[in-house]
């Protein structure tokens, strides 16, 4: 894919998320993609991996229905090949408890045929730990 290409989904992708557009969220998903919070599930109840839109529609949902993002700053991204790296800084409202927490995250995505079909995010699982208690 040409880097145009790809800022261009990762941009959709992006203001989906924010906006709590779920099917927009997963239209920039292959459906096979393969999506996954980093860490231990054992450690981190949310994180895992979703394959497929099945899967990632209920992940995004749960996902969306507990973190709504009140604002995202790009800090850098990197795209080389079929690949990007996005760095952000964000500022969260956990929904549950109406608690909003500033936080980074990394995202790792891997692009075929005009869609995402691998995503890894890097979250600060202590920090999520702290608000599921």
């Amino acid at each position: 894919m040409e880097r145009a290409a790809i800022e261009a989904l990762l941009e959709r992708a992006y203001e989906a998320r924010r906006t709590e557009d779920l099917e927009g969220t997963i239209a920039v998903f292959h459906p096979e993609a393969r999506f996954a919070l980093a860490g231990s599930k054992e450690m981190t109840p949310i994180v895992g991996v979703s394959r497929g839109h099945k899967e990632l529609r209920a992940t995004l949902k749960e996902l969306m229905a507990n973190f709504q993002f009140v604002n995202r700053e790009i800090i850098s991204t990197l795209i080389e090949n079929d690949r990007a790296v996005v760095h952000s800084r964000t500022t969260l409202r956990f929904v549950p408890k109406n608690k909003i927490v500033a936080t980074e995250l990394v995202d790792l995505w891997r692009f075929e045929v005009g869609k995402a079909v691998e995503f890894l995010e890097f979250v600060d699982t202590a920090l999520v730990n702290d608000l599921l208690k």
